[in-house]
């Protein structure tokens, strides 16, 4: 699912009466106390806690400012077989400073070191130690080392790829929101193709990319950072694994913060949850029209959400015929907006892009929707981890017409999203490698220790549903939630309650008693048409520091 995925009552009666329970081929050990897996972690943190991480300058491929130190990780590829194949994790670290950024004069302890997982599956968390400069961070980079490190599969990481960068398939332009026979034949031929590239590419090594080894290798990443217990920060995808690792591993945890979480229910684990985020995008963009309606004396787009939303369409239609600059079709327009959906930051500069195409002016929206050549091999790599990881770790309906059918239905009530979410995720349909039974994440009272979930209410790409249930399930945790808003990973964002809590938890050990609630951030303000191509390169720019929480990977088609 992208990066996870529903809010509230609404999103749940969209897909009342939609699932069907998935298929699929045998399923592997999840890795139960006791186990080949379990002994071999074991063995695999023993031998890293000896070895530890060598520390130096970072390769030039990894195109890391000098602030920066690196080193590699190494662990098993399968955990049951620690003197088997063995591959390395690449870490990124900065020291902490020690300094209190608001009292030079007084010395900061440090209390280990902080991990982060962006999410994904296949983001990469090398860049994050860099984030310790923003002023939102410096008491906690005062505090913790500040170490990211790349999944396996992910970056240099044992790299998993599932079709040749240098040869990319030409972009799919189209992206019928009601598919004909024809164009779900063509997409369903594709994702049998990527899906034997994926099998092709790996061998077998391609079963051990999952969820639970990312659990396993999170504790031999501790291991090798001489820590004892873990201090761990994992945003949208990385909370499943974290919590898998709260599961696997409680004894080990010193505390944890999961942002944006994903619902761990095994059922949800992952055709389920995909629908459910079908159904939460429909939501968020009628968020998202609704702030350009109120602000039409800017845009012009429309006074209503329903206007905004024919002037949407009529952009669509507008590309469908001619694609802006010859490579801007509907299925770059919905993916650009899509990515409004997971951090309401974007959305000035998205409808200011798209109040100019409608004016004649195409420049702007082939500046944020256009292709980028330059990061083909890293968002392919980032493709093939993601399917890997999601098609390995739980089964999936291996019959056309499940998909078909549920996602027919939904899609009468959620076209934003529904039918490329199911392009996104269809090779795992005609997936060859083994699917495991996903773990049952749970933990007895006391076993682990008071863990702090933090959740927007309205987060479509992990809907709130999801921090929920995973605090019912962490015997223990406690739920922030920021009432009313949607971006998705808040931690140290523009919300000043959700970031006294973390603050509070992670450099104090402080937690509300079971939940608190923040009032949400303030909407952005609209971006005036003299400064429309300000950050046009999309995200937060590039090789800067991010605000933690990642989108999963935006594949029209395999």
């Amino acid at each position: 699912m992208r990066a996870a995925v529903l809010h509230g009552t609404a999103g749940s009666l969209l897909l009342t009466g939609l699932v069907a329970a998935p298929a699929g081929g045998a399923p592997a050990s999840p890795g139960p106390a006791g186990s080949a897996e379990t002994r071999g972690a074991a063995v695999a943190a023993e031998r890293a806690a000896a070895t530890g991480i060598r520390f130096g300058k970072c390769p030039k491929e990894e195109h890391l400012p000098s602030s920066l130190r690196c080193g590699t990780v190494t662990v098993p590829l399968d955990y049951a077989l620690p003197d088997g194949k063995r591959i390395r994790l690449t870490v990124s670290r900065v020291r902490a400073t020690g300094k209190d950024p608001h009292n030079a004069k007084h010395k900061v302890p440090r209390q280990g070191a902080l991990v982060y997982n962006p999410g994904g599956p296949g983001a990469s968390g090398m860049y994050f130690p860099l984030i310790g400069v923003l002023p939102q961070w410096k008491r906690i980079g005062a505090a913790y080392d500040l170490v990211g490190y790349a999944p396996r599969g992910v970056g240099r990481s044992a790299p998993l790829s599932c079709r040749d960068p240098k040869h990319p398939p030409k972009p799919l332009l189209q992206a019928p929101t009601v598919p004909s026979e024809s164009f779900k034949k063509a997409r369903i031929a594709e994702a049998k193709a990527y899906a034997r590239g994926c099998a092709r590419r790996s061998g077998s090594a391609l079963r051990h990319y999952t969820s639970l080894n990312n659990a396993r290798d999170l504790d031999v990443l501790r291991a090798a950072l001489g820590e004892r217990r873990l201090t761990f920060m994992g945003a949208s995808y990385g909370t499943y694994f974290g919590s898998l690792y709260a599961t696997l591993f409680p004894s080990h945890v010193r505390r944890m913060v999961l942002d944006s979480a994903v619902n761990p229910a095994p059922e949800k684990i992952w055709y389920r949850s995909n629908l459910d985020q079908s159904a939460a995008f429909e939501i968020r963009w009628a968020d998202f029209r609704a702030w350009m309606a109120r602000h039409d004396k800017v845009y012009g787009l429309g006074r209503t959400p329903e206007e905004v939303r024919r002037s949407y369409e009529k952009a669509r239609a507008r590309l469908a015929a001619s694609p802006a600059g010859g490579k801007v079709g509907p299925a770059q327009l919905q993916s650009t907006f899509l990515q409004a959906g997971y951090y309401d930051d974007y959305w000035p500069q998205r409808a200011l892009a798209l109040s100019a195409y409608l004016k004649g002016d195409p420049k702007p929206l082939i500046q944020v929707a256009g292709p980028h050549p330059e990061a083909a091999a890293e968002q392919e790599n980032a493709n093939a981890v993601y399917t890997a990881v999601e098609c390995n770790d739980a089964p999936w309906p291996t019959d056309w017409r499940t998909w078909d059918r549920d996602n027919t239905r939904l899609a009468r009530l959620a076209p934003f999203e529904t039918w490329d979410n199911v392009w996104m995720n269809l090779p795992c349909a005609y997936w060859s490698a083994p699917r495991q039974k996903p773990l049952d994440v749970r933990t007895a009272p006391g076993k682990l220790p008071p863990t702090l979930i933090l959740a927007a209410e309205r987060d479509a790409a992990t809907p709130y549903e999801g921090a929920v249930e995973l605090q019912r399930r962490l015997s223990g945790a406690v739920l922030v939630t920021e009432k009313g808003a949607g971006a998705h990973g808040i931690a140290n964002g523009p919300n000043k309650c959700v970031n006294g809590y973390l603050d509070a938890y992670l450099l104090e050990g402080r937690l509300p008693v079971r939940s608190a609630a923040c009032a949400p951030h303030r909407e952005p303000v609209p971006q005036a048409s003299d400064s429309r191509t300000r950050g046009a390169k999309g995200a937060r720019g590039t090789g800067s520091p991010k605000r933690p929480g990642a989108a999963k990977p935006v594949r029209r088609a395999p």
